[in-house]
This record gives structure tokens, sequence and C-alpha cells, in this order.
């Protein structure tokens, strides 16, 4: 079986999330195809991870990957944020957030979440889930697709591409990736087209994070992850964009904060790649470490 995610930033991962003890207990929230985990399970052999994932495909390529590791690795499908809901498990030596869409979405999962292949217009890491792209873009109205397209590509052009996807759905019901690309690429001016990104790219990524409610998960689900840790447990959380990063920093700020502060925060600035690793790996050069111990 071939794996196309790369796990970001993992020296500085293993260098700074280290179990008090040789029996621990470690949750990864976004297991994906199982990169990370893979590299704590060699590391720490007696170490057991919970490994959480909402999409099923991905999963089953976790498990496959990570079946010699027998009971050490516990798969739960299901979004992070439930969880962390009342959790009743087991006190946590150590934490992990991956938040950035795997490889294996673009690559793989046919569900239009690259602007370059022609795939139906899904974005859905929960096939079960019932809003798919194709709704939010056929179905929102024009104020509240810009706003969209603004609040979580923030993309410029947000009205104008609104605009004209309204204008072409009323025409034709919008169905591929390919087609929702095309109408953003019309709908930007000339010099935007030529600039170091695809035109779609921030409309995709603002119609992904709406349709799984990638944005409203986080700060419940961190949250509740600090709770679940033992004391001088440590977490540890990685973020693509700002979107991203902006509610884990101020998070850690209030928890960090008071006469009474929860956690020490490890990364008083976010780790960045290294020039090396951001070479190997381009989608890793936006990449943004924050860790924290638990007081």
């Amino acid at each position: 079986m071939e794996y196309v995610h790369y796990p970001v930033m993992r020296n500085e991962i293993l260098s700074l999330l280290v179990p008090q003890q040789d029996e621990a207990e470690m949750v990864d929230c976004t297991t994906g195809e199982g990169g990370h985990t893979l590299l704590f399970l060699n590391k720490y052999p007696k170490l057991h991870i919970t490994g959480l994932d909402r999409d099923i495909a991905i999963q089953k390529k976790a498990i496959e990957r990570l079946k010699e590791f027998g009971t050490r690795f516990s798969p739960v499908n299901t979004w992070f944020d439930d969880y962390f809901t009342d959790y009743k498990g087991p006190g946590l030596d150590l934490v992990l957030f991956d938040l950035g869409i795997s490889s294996f979405h673009f690559a793989e999962s046919e569900r239009g979440f690259s602007f370059l292949k022609d795939e139906e217009l899904d974005m859905r890491l929960d096939r079960n889930a019932p809003i798919s792209a194709e709704d939010v873009v056929n179905g929102y109205p024009e104020d509240k697709l810009a706003n969209v397209i603004y609040e979580f590509g923030e993309e410029r052009y947000s009205r104008r591409i609104a605009k004209a996807i309204v204008f072409q759905r009323r025409l034709k019901r919008i169905r591929t990736s390919t087609e929702l690309a095309r109408i953003i690429y019309e709908a930007v001016p000339p010099q935007y087209k030529h600039g170091h990104i695809h035109p779609a790219t921030r409309s995709f990524q603002a119609i992904r994070i709406e349709v799984n409610r990638e944005l409203d998960r986080i700060e419940p689900a961190v949250s509740g992850a600090v709770d679940a840790l033992k004391k001088g447990g440590r977490l540890a959380v990685i973020s693509f964009h700002s979107l991203e990063d902006r509610p884990v920093k101020w998070l850690f700020k209030r928890l960090a904060d008071g006469d009474d502060p929860k956690i020490r925060i490890l990364t008083k600035k976010p780790l960045v790649p290294t020039e090396e690793e951001s070479t190997e790996n381009a989608p890793s050069r936006s990449a943004k470490l924050r860790v924290i111990e638990k007081l």
C-alpha cells in the first residue's frame, strides 16, 4: 500500500513530545495515514496510542500500516472535538494535533478537494455529513457564499467569485471540482491569474473548511485535550495557516496566564520547519508548531 502523507516536523515533535514513563498513553487526534503515530510507536516500545480520524477511508490505511503494533494502536472513527467532549478515559501523557489536510485527500480521495482534478464536488471528511461542497456552492445565498470565501479563505475577490458562481449555477448546477475552478479562474482579474498560487486555492480551502466545520472544532478539542492531560503531560498542535493557528495561540495564552495557570508554554514562538524540510516537502513550509505542558 502506498502512503502519500509526509509527517511534518517529525524531529521537533519527537524531541518535545516525550512521555514521562515507559507505559504511557497518547492520542493522535489527526492520525491520517499514521505517519506521526508510526514514529512514536517505533520510538517508545510500551507506548499505547489512540488514533482519531473521522475519514474512514484514510483510517483504513492507517490500520493496515500499523497492524504490526497490535493492541498498542487503537483506532477511533470520530471528530476530535466529539472525542474530548465529556472524556472519561485515562489521563494522557501526550496529545498531538496535525491540523493540515492530508495529501491523501488531494491525491486519492476523489472527493473534489483538488482543483487540479475532475472529481465530484464533495469535500466531506465524513461521507455521512449532511452538507457537501456541492450543496454549499449551489445552495448558499450569494452574500453567505461570499462571506465563507472571505472569512475562511481570506480571498480578496470573494464577492466577485460568489457572484460568478451564482450566475453559473442558475444556468446549470455546478457538480465537479474542475467546473468550480474554471468559474473562479474566469471571475478574477487578469493579473490575479498569474500569482504564486492558483486563483481557486483560497476558495477551495474556504469551502472545505465550511463543509467540515474545521475551525469550529479546534478550540473545544484542544481545550478538552488539555483537561485530559496528566500533570506533566504534553500537547502539540501543528497548524498551516493563521485561521488555524490563531485560536490555538490565544487559548494557550489564556490557559497559561492568571493566578492559577493550567499550562506552561514550551514554545514561546511557534517552531517552523527547517529549510531542509521545506525543500524536501513544500507543503510543510507554512507549518507552525506550538507545544505546552500541563501544570
